[in-house]
């Protein structure tokens, strides 16, 4: 595809805030984990004698991870997703450093915040936090993969599909992988194992179903702007 030097420009700077936007919801995500919460929209339901939906408030920005990269997986290609994940595993080891410090920095008397508050609410596991890291790490390469095969496989067609399959097989093994990795670390009990699994899938599965209708709007926004045909990408190298 050929573009004008201005319209490059602004398509990489499209892609600078989407990357920007992932690494933030990515990060924040790491930062709030601690924080439980419930939300059943089906009633008092439960799974294996716990409620469906206790989740950790770190759930909720992931969802927008996914949706980041299949939009930019559409519109700039596999390499460059691939790109944008591999800076958020970055930010997030690297943001974990400086909590760390600042955890191990001793607060002065007169700090509106002291040690134990802050201890309390930013003293991270180091084993959730590279359980959660090896988990997203799986999970995110699987969906970008995933979500190529589909898209050479439809010829770029049928986009609900590849980003539906794509994301509900992903966050499965994101899933399954964190709570197992938290489970074997000791963070969390091995009784609340079959619940926390199927209440994190259950709830990224609803979330990915609404997410779609957002992706068919962006792709259209984006591919109106750069003129871009069905499977079209943009080669930003």
């Amino acid at each position: 595809m050929s573009m004008t030097q201005a319209d490059r420009k602004k398509a990489f700077s499209l892609y600078l805030y989407m990357g920007a936007l992932f690494i933030t919801s990515l990060v924040v995500s790491n930062l709030i984990f601690q924080k439980f919460f419930y939300w059943n929209p089906f009633g008092d339901a439960t799974v294996f004698g716990a409620p469906l939906f206790e989740l950790s408030v770190g759930i909720l920005p992931y969802p927008i991870t996914f949706l980041i990269t299949d939009l930019i997986s559409e519109i700039f290609g596999k390499k460059k997703a691939n790109q944008v994940v591999t800076a958020g595993i970055f930010a997030s080891f690297f943001s974990m450093g400086i909590i760390l410090l600042a955890n191990y920095s001793p607060a002065i008397a007169s700090s509106p915040v002291d040690d134990v508050t802050f201890t309390k609410v930013f003293g991270l596991s180091p084993l959730g936090v590279l359980a959660s890291m090896l988990a997203y790490l799986a999970a995110q390469y699987i969906d970008i993969s995933i979500y190529h095969f589909w898209k050479r496989v439809t010829k770029g067609r049928m986009l609900w599909l590849r980003n539906n399959f794509s994301t509900f097989s992903s966050q499965f093994v994101d899933t399954l992988t964190v709570v197992s990795l938290l489970c074997i670390f000791g963070v969390l009990p091995w009784d609340k194992f079959y619940g926390l699994v199927i209440s994190g899938f259950i709830f990224k599965i609803i979330i990915a179903l609404l997410d779609t209708p957002l992706l068919y709007l962006f792709v259209y926004l984006i591919r109106k702007r750069f003129n871009l045909k069905i499977g079209e990408e943009i080669a930003l190298d």
